[in-house]
């Protein structure tokens, strides 16, 4: 066998089990291959989880493992809505209350701490309201089509403040004293509109979206006393280019935490602001030859002793402790490897439980160490990938975890990592009955010496002296990997290409985040370049092997992933001949500020970087099968990417296919899915296996 391949199975043996059917497949899934295995909603408290059986909840006890059905969740606090545009209040004994009458919408509406108050935005301006008497606070007048309070400008709910805050950009203080917003002004932002085709004279969307290069929203943070229209601006030049991140408030209210940042976003700054005058004084502050990342948490010791947050300022995430001041009190994780997430701090016993990717990049596993240093103490077991439900006090969690050989499993350990007992197993009876595809996770060696990984699922009854065609599935974009050594279930439409005779593939690149921030240095001021030749250093090694079709070798993905196919099919036509580009941005320059200058700088400052890592740059290198499918309403990867893209094409006069999808937004969804999914099968038949489609698919998709 050639080195690095699975030990499959002798053809005698494979001939033994059965192959899934079509129906088995798509129509009447075949049962008891892979279960599900115990499904672990979060914990009762410290001695009991939540189990869901069949979507009821279980509460188990750690030590017995004795089971009863949960009791109905107990609403424990009040909640507010938005009906007709209003504001309706529910108490916590079940009473309503409606808190506004206004023709406008009500958005965000946001209980106090204390529950008496709550806060919203109106027509662009912020306002809070009294539960018991129903009196309203207006704290700002200038709110309009392109001034906001509170509500988010686009660029920074889509890279800043994140879609699930849904523009909300105000803040509760913890003693519901005062509220923190943030002011915009896009006056100076350039407008892009979308133009929807719906009914008989459509419609125009009309978003203020600055491009990499425009002038970026004005923004300040105004703080305010509850019920007082006296605004206090914290100590920043709103005229500044420059960004501000999620702030923090500490657990006294006395202080707002800000985090800011320069336009070139290689420096930031993390301010504590008074609340009361605005005064802002320095705690903390990153710079870096590249881009410095968010913030996106710090821990805040309640005994007031310091805080903790993860940096990756040497080139590897870690964990580090401060005093209150900003002073460094310990770093508490080294090394080339890079932690996870925070899971507990516990202070009583001085230390923290956290996940890492230390033994494999592939890999998580969960650590704990101690406040005052030392070596992580590994909890979990084995080369398995695990995900992790820590109990509130760390004395137990609950690990689900697998390999690419070893189907999930899960059990409950202690805080030291005994095994108490095993909770499920996934694999099913009819597991051994039949021929599934197998996954191996391989690694290959870029052009310029990085090792990285891939994993390659084979056809079924494989054969290394055979060709076979191959379909990669990426995504691509910088710490955003695919790649790891967990179970992936050998069902669906992956046994399916399988059963077809396709090698199906995933690839990480160097910025996919197993080299940690060093890898991801690289492709400073030249996004995609070296990502693009990674993939074809792994596609070429995969070929070095002998069981690759050169001529039939595929790829797509959505969003990045569709830019790293429309590059994969110009500047990689010597390696890639088939691909479907969804969502694609092609041109940088098209892409918002706040995302593209982060890695490229602007146009202004890189025109050569910009030009270089465009596949329209390379159209005329297009030789293989090309798809290009975008939603007109795109808002966020505009539909002006592909449409500039396949203008170069026609330009110069090349064959590919192009698909819209109207009223789609990025990606394709909704009713679009089913007949996206029908068009990949197609075009993987015709272009990828050279056969006609299965009847089966057709009485399938009827």
């Amino acid at each position: 066998m050639l080195s690095g391949l699975l030990a499959f199975s002798s053809p005698l043996f494979a001939q033994q089990k059965k192959d899934l059917t079509f129906s088995d497949i798509f129509t009447n899934p075949a049962k008891d291959i892979i279960n599900p295995v115990p499904y672990i909603r979060g914990w009762a408290d410290n001695t009991h989880y939540i189990e869901y059986r069949n979507g009821t909840p279980y509460t188990v006890d750690v030590k017995t493992g004795n089971a009863v059905v949960s009791p109905p969740a107990q609403v424990n606090e009040a909640t507010v809505s938005v009906r007709n545009k209003d504001v309706f209040y529910r108490s916590l004994e079940g009473q309503e209350k409606q808190l506004t009458r206004d023709t406008s919408e009500e958005k965000n509406p946001t209980i106090s701490p204390d529950g008496k108050q709550v806060a919203f935005t109106r027509n662009n301006d912020l306002y809070s309201v009294d539960i018991a008497s129903g009196k309203e606070t207006r704290y700002t007048t200038d709110g309009s089509d392109v001034v906001y309070n509170g509500w988010a400008s686009w660029v920074y709910f889509e890279e800043i403040l994140g879609r699930p805050t849904r523009y909300k950009a105000f803040w509760w203080s913890p003693d519901s004293k005062h509220i923190a917003f943030m002011h915009f002004d896009d006056s100076e932002v350039p407008m892009f509109p979308i133009y929807a085709s719906t009914g008989q004279h459509g419609y125009l969307e009309r978003t203020r979206y600055p491009k990499a290069g425009d002038e970026n929203p004005e923004v300040k943070m105004g703080i305010v006393a509850t019920g007082n229209t006296n605004i206090v601006w914290a100590d920043f030049d709103a005229k500044a280019d420059q960004y501000f991140g999620t702030p923090f408030w500490m657990a006294d209210s006395k202080s707002l935490w800000m985090q800011w940042m320069n336009r070139d976003q290689n420096d930031l700054i993390i301010y504590t602001v008074n609340p009361d005058t605005g005064k802002k004084s320095t705690i903390y502050e990153e710079a870096q030859k590249t881009w410095v990342d968010w913030f996106d948490g710090m821990y805040f010791l309640k005994n007031g002793s310091g805080f903790i947050l993860k940096s990756d300022k040497t080139g590897w995430g870690h964990f580090y402790y401060y005093d209150l001041t900003g002073k460094l009190k310990k770093q508490l994780t080294s090394g080339d490897w890079r932690v996870g997430d925070l899971l507990l701090v516990d202070e009583k016993a001085g230390e923290i439980f956290f996940t890492a990717r230390k033994e494999a990049s592939t890999r998580f596993d969960l650590y704990r160490v101690s406040l005052k240093g030392g070596e992580p103490k590994r909890l979990t077991f084995g080369n398995f990938d695990h995900n992790v439900v820590l109990s509130p006090d760390g004395n137990y969690f609950v690990d689900t975890y697998s390999n690419l050989q070893t189907p999930t499993q899960s059990a409950l350990l202690d805080r030291n990592g005994k095994v108490i007992r095993q909770l499920g197993n996934s694999k099913g009876l009819q597991f051994n009955a039949y021929n599934l595809p197998k996954t191996e996770l391989v690694y290959y060696t870029t052009r310029d010496g990085l090792r990285l990984p891939m994993t390659v699922t084979y056809p079924l009854n494989f054969d290394p002296a055979k060709k076979y065609p191959m379909w990669i599935s990426i995504y691509g974009g910088p710490d955003a990997g695919t790649v790891y050594d967990r179970w992936k279930t050998p069902t669906g439409t992956t046994a399916w290409w399988a059963k077809e005779g396709i090698l199906q593939v995933a690839i990480d690149n160097r910025s996919a985040g197993h080299l940690g921030k060093t890898g991801m240095n690289y492709i400073y001021r030249q996004l995609g370049k070296h990502e693009i030749e990674d993939y074809m250093d792994a596609v070429k090694s995969l070929e070095a092997k002998g069981f690759v079709d050169e001529k039939q070798v595929g790829i797509t993905g959505t969003s990045f992933g569709g830019y790293m196919t429309a590059m994969a099919l110009t500047y990689g036509a010597d390696v890639f001949t088939r691909g479907i580009a969804i969502s694609s941005p092609t041109d940088w320059s098209l892409y918002d500020t706040h995302y593209t200058e982060r890695f490229m700088d602007t146009p202004q400052d890189n025109a050569e970087g910009y030009k270089v890592t465009s596949p329209i740059t390379y159209a005329d290198k297009l030789k293989g099968e090309l798809r290009v499918i975008h939603g007109d309403m795109d808002d966020n990867v505009h539909m002006q990417n592909s449409v500039q893209f396949i203008d170069k094409l026609q330009n110069l006069n090349k064959h590919f296919e192009y698909m819209v999808y109207p009223g789609n937004r990025h990606g394709v969804s909704g009713t679009k899915v089913r007949h996206n999914n029908q068009e990949t099968v197609r075009f993987i038949y015709r272009y990828l296996l050279d056969k006609p489609i299965p009847q089966e698919f057709y009485s399938y998709w009827k």
